[in-house]
């Protein structure tokens, strides 16, 4: 597949903003008082998840008309995802509003609000996992894996706040981290060990109807590019692919779990952590979509 900038950005920013959340949510249910910490999070999570819409609308041919998209919520994952999105964003806005002004009720509102963040990673994950011709795609380890990615984000992210507003809770929230990486390792690990022994379930044969044994194909099927070959195949050759595989495992996994576990949990090396992170989950949401075999590639397969 032909991975979307937009949508990169989307999952990324939104994953980190309900993984920030979730851990503000979990402090704050241990019976922690943290008001400072309560609201500078949830300020950087809301603005994390309006990010993330944003970055969603460049995505869509005709913006004005994206309300559309969560009219078929009984049958679409994509759907479910634009209704689930902003009333994520809005819970966390009113938990914040809350902890901010002194109100109360924020455990009503902080676990109606982890409930639509849970929720949302079933959503995003599920428009990709519930695709069943895109083997790369249709495993449980795709829920999994956007799970466990956006909450280790989310929580190196809550360990360098916490490092600036309230440096007692930063040591646990960056043991935290580092335990919620070291498990998405695991998952992307196996998904990649999956992935790499897959067999098409189509061949050329019978994505063109002809069952000679013996087929060469000389043309991409059209005088020049087209849709087709535009959205469903990336362009780019498998040593990039190789390499953006390894460089995503290195600085998303590798890096952050270095230096979560032997630097300070203090601002600079918790805020480094969470950068490499990030621009580490960029390339492997990336690698995610171009490694992603439509079957039609076989029939444009030379446009490669």
């Amino acid at each position: 597949m032909n991975p979307a900038f937009s949508v990169v950005f989307f999952t990324t920013l939104a994953g980190a903003s309900q993984g920030l959340f979730i851990a503000l949510f979990g402090i704050e249910l241990l019976g922690v008082d943290a008001g400072p910490f309560f609201v500078a999070g949830a300020v950087l999570s809301f603005l994390l998840g309006v990010g993330g819409l944003m970055s969603s609308f460049f995505h869509l041919g005709r913006p004005e008309r994206g309300w559309r998209a969560a009219m078929m919520w009984r049958t679409s994952w994509l759907s479910r995802e634009v209704i689930v999105l902003p009333t994520y964003i809005a819970g966390v806005a009113a938990w914040g509003l809350a902890h901010y002004l002194g109100l109360g009720g924020t455990l009503w509102i902080g676990a109606l609000t982890a409930v639509a963040s849970v929720f949302l990673f079933l959503c995003t994950a599920m428009i990709y996992a519930a695709i069943r011709f895109i083997q790369e795609w249709a495993s449980p380890l795709t829920v999994l894996n956007y799970t466990l990615l956006g909450c280790a984000s989310g929580l190196t992210l809550a360990s360098a706040l916490a490092a600036a507003t309230a440096p007692p809770l930063a040591p646990a929230l960056a043991a935290w981290a580092l335990g919620f990486t070291l498990a998405a390792a695991a998952g992307r690990l196996a998904s990649l060990r999956r992935n790499a022994g897959l067999k098409p379930r189509s061949t050329l044969q019978t994505a063109i109807g002809i069952r000679h044994p013996k087929i060469t194909q000389r043309a991409m099927g059209f005088g020049g590019g087209s849709f087709n070959t535009r959205e469903f195949f990336h362009g780019r050759s498998a040593a990039l692919l190789r390499s953006v595989k390894w460089w995503f495992l290195v600085l998303a996994f590798a890096l952050p779990l270095l230096l979560l576990a032997t630097a300070p949990a203090s601002l600079p090396w918790l805020a480094a952590a969470f950068v490499v992170q990030y621009v580490g989950l960029l390339a492997e949401r990336w690698f995610f979509f171009a490694q992603a075999n439509h079957p039609q590639n076989l029939y444009y397969q030379t446009v490669s």
